[in-house]
């Protein structure tokens, strides 16, 4: 960072300014709120997970206020055991990753995967998966996308799929229906609602791909992939779908 004529460079904020910032955001009425939105209840996909009620605009907002924050506090933040401090945390690498040399994009693409056990949760990984793995891998082998796809933990095939977005706003659509493949009889709901919102956007941009797709396996497929998938078709068309008869 160049320093302006007769003024200091900023001093780099601290992990406990940025806490003290965000918290400043925070509402503790939403809470409970999120707390069920998120499943954080026994037996629930984030059991356990801590919010302290800032919504996402706010978390954005000190985002903004992070930029060139380094990589050893970014880690403090995303091994928190506060949901906000988190998807703080991807939102700050995002924002790096974006303006970022090849050579450093390489580095926060590692740590990105590195840290996966902390990217734990459907919106962290919506907000973050496309903007590194999916950037990243774009010109690069796809091998990456096969081994989070088949791997045993529900975040990072989600992230699999979720990363494929890239390419379908590039109008690229291959990758997205190979890992849609991979996950095609997926256990979790939450990979089922993935997979059909991807293949809803692939729709979006070419309707005869999907629905080429979506023929020789729609039959098959879990009920809440295939509703997500067909959710912007006309309604008649819709209802075969759902009752088999295309």
């Amino acid at each position: 960072m160049s320093r302006t004529k007769g003024k200091l460079p900023p001093t780099p904020l601290t992990v406990a300014e940025i806490r003290r910032r965000l918290r400043k955001h925070a509402r503790p009425q939403s809470v409970p709120i999120l707390q069920r939105f998120f499943k954080t209840g026994p037996g629930e996909y984030a059991e356990g997970d801590r919010f302290i009620g800032v919504k996402v605009p706010g978390v954005r907002a000190v985002a903004r206020e992070c930029r060139d924050l380094s990589l050893s506090r970014v880690q403090k933040l995303l091994r928190s055991r506060v949901h906000e401090e988190r998807l703080l945390a991807v939102l700050i690498l995002c924002q790096a990753f974006k303006v970022a040399s090849e050579l450093e994009q390489r580095r926060l693409y590692r740590f990105y995967l590195a840290h996966t056990a902390y990217i734990n949760n459907w919106d962290l990984v919506d907000a973050s998966a496309s903007q590194i793995i999916g950037v990243w891998l774009y010109s690069r082998s796809k091998t990456p996308l096969t081994t989070l796809a088949r791997s045993k933990s529900i975040w990072e095939r989600r992230m699999a799929i979720i990363a494929t977005f890239d390419y379908i706003r590039r109008n690229e659509f291959d990758e997205t229906l190979r890992i849609a493949d991979l996950l095609l009889h997926d256990e979790h709901d939450l990979i089922h609602k993935a997979v059909g919102w991807l293949l809803r956007e692939v729709g979006k941009r070419d309707g005869a791909v999907e629905r080429a797709y979506l023929r020789t396996r729609y039959k098959t497929m879990p009920r809440t992939m295939l509703r997500y998938a067909i959710e912007r078709f006309p309604d008649i068309e819709r209802r075969k779908y759902l009752v088999g008869q295309i």
